[in-house]
């Protein structure tokens, strides 16, 4: 399947995203690292999850964030990027696919957390290195659709330790995996990652198909 490049409305903004479709109602929104850090859709690990979800026949679509690549606007803070998420899923849902998952890396896995409204529109939830660290997750309370938090050991910004103490208020169900050597960017690593999806997909057929936001 390959990818083709298409604009669609956040408010008054246009975002510019890739768009892989597939058969069936299955898709995923796959959201990028920080903005200000040179973060956007042709990232190594939002890739990763692109090709991984490609491959188990979902459709997906990968974005820039306002003000990133040809998307229109400016970088709101994590504000108006919340908003961003769930016009790309209500783009999804426009092409008929209502078994969405959400997938965020990085600072995308903080605005995803943040994004409420976004999350009712979904049935799982998939967090790469979420920055327990950097960002705020301070308003991050329970997140029922979490499935699956993947981190490194290596992470300076998502400490394996700072999730797991945080894992059980998010959600408890949620699975935490952590890869051996990888730090915040899984330069070699990404094949692991892979993998970790996989396997979580492997194990309740899809990662929407699970009970309580997870897979056993």
């Amino acid at each position: 399947m390959t990818e083709q490049t298409v604009h669609f409305p956040a408010g008054s903004l246009q975002l510019e995203g890739l768009l892989s479709l597939a058969s069936g109602d299955k898709g995923v929104v796959i959201t990028h690292p920080h903005p200000l850090y040179g973060g956007d859709m042709h990232n190594n690990v939002v890739d990763t999850l692109a090709r991984v979800y490609r491959q188990h026949n979902y459709t997906t679509l990968r974005f820039n964030f306002r003000g990133v690549g040809g998307s229109q606007g400016h970088y709101d803070e994590g504000e108006g990027e919340q908003e961003d998420i769930k016009a790309a899923l209500n783009y999804l849902l426009g092409q008929g696919k209502t078994r969405l998952d959400l997938a965020g890396y990085s600072f995308g896995a903080w605005v995803s957390a943040l994004a409420r409204t976004a999350q009712d529109k979904v049935q799982r939830m998939i967090m790469v290195a979420p920055p327990v660290d950097f960002c705020d997750f301070h308003n991050v309370r329970s997140l029922p659709k979490l499935a699956l938090v993947i981190t490194g050991d290596r992470d300076e910004f998502a400490p394996p330790a700072a999730i797991a103490g945080l894992l059980p208020e998010w959600n408890p169900a949620a699975r935490l995996e952590i890869i051996a050597g990888a730090d915040h960017f899984y330069g070699a690593h990404t094949r692991a990652l892979a993998a970790i999806v996989v396997s979580a997909m492997r194990r309740c057929s899809s990662l929407i198909e699970a009970p309580r936001g997870a897979c056993p």
